[in-house]
């Protein structure tokens, strides 16, 4: 996809939050009307005609772009959060990052199995906490799990989609 508007309006932040790292802020693109009426729209043409009833946003900018979605998409949205912050009985899966171990959780009830349901974050680099959703997500057994991120980081050594099996479908908006 790689839409000039998404990747002009797309703001670099060097050194954040160590150095070394060139972190991509999507602030810029949700303050734009623009840029968020391209990124749903470009999220339903990819999504339209896959049955998609549960968006699922990752804490805390997939709620963003993944909410707008699922309005768009006539589907249901779902939170998946660090622990403790849903108030219902959830379950939950932990995961390694690259300074520790984190975990996400899901209402138990959030999602069922004649659910299709698209995974959405903003941003794809070492896979791992979109990973842990998607395992958290298996284990609900919908029908099929579709995986979306406005950003797909592929330079830098990282390679967040050898995570996922190859059969494992996953777009992005913007591949940098």
């Amino acid at each position: 996809m790689n839409n000039e508007t998404l990747i002009k309006n797309l703001r670099n932040i060097p050194d954040f939050p160590i150095p070394g790292i060139q972190f991509k802020d999507v602030s810029t693109l949700f303050k734009n009307p623009k840029c968020m009426k391209i990124m749903v729209n470009e999220v339903y043409d990819l999504y339209k005609d896959k049955g998609i009833t549960k968006v699922v946003g990752i804490e805390s900018r997939g709620f963003i772009l993944g909410a707008a979605a699922a309005v768009k998409l006539n589907a249901g949205f779902v939170l998946a959060r660090k622990p403790g912050k849903l108030p219902a009985e959830t379950i939950s899966e932990s995961y390694m990052k690259e300074y520790g171990k984190d975990t996400i959780e899901i209402h138990k009830d959030a999602i069922d199995e004649n659910d299709v349901v698209l995974i959405h974050d903003d941003l794809l680099a070492t896979g791992g906490s979109m990973k842990a959703v998607y395992n958290l997500v298996q284990k609900f057994h919908p029908k099929k799990i579709y995986i979306n991120f406005i950003i797909e980081l592929t330079g830098e050594g990282l390679n967040g989609r050898e995570t996922f099996d190859p059969d494992t479908e996953i777009t992005t908006l913007i591949k940098i």
